[in-house]
């Protein structure tokens, strides 16, 4: 199952450069790494990225993850994927940079609406 991330530019260059990460300040602060569905993505980006430029979008492949992957009760009472470990780089499937224009994120064809 595909599970999504959002990162900030910096915050995906890192990932890169040391092929793991213990997620974005709010993962940090929270003691997990928040992830998303892909009916709760584009949601997610609205409520906490909105007005960033660009964001980078991992999709992950939730059956490679090396750390504690847990479904709990968030957003709205829905169940949100949350990683109680670092992500580590070989989990991420695929990435794309998605722009903020025109008020809103431009997320392309390949990112799933459901």
């Amino acid at each position: 199952m595909q599970i999504f991330k959002i990162l900030l530019p910096k915050e995906w260059q890192e990932l890169q450069r040391d092929g793991q990460t213990g997620g974005a300040p709010i993962d940090l602060k929270d003691g997990y790494i928040h992830f998303s569905t892909a009916a709760q993505l584009r949601e997610t980006a609205a409520k906490h990225f909105s007005g960033e430029s660009e964001i980078f979008v991992l999709a992950c492949d939730a059956n490679q993850m090396t750390s504690a992957l847990k479904w709990e009760v968030s957003r709205g009472w829905d169940m949100f994927p949350h990683l109680y470990g670092p992500l580590d780089i070989r989990s991420v499937l695929w990435h794309e940079a998605v722009p903020f224009t025109d008020g809103q994120h431009q997320f392309s064809a390949r990112i799933p609406l459901t």
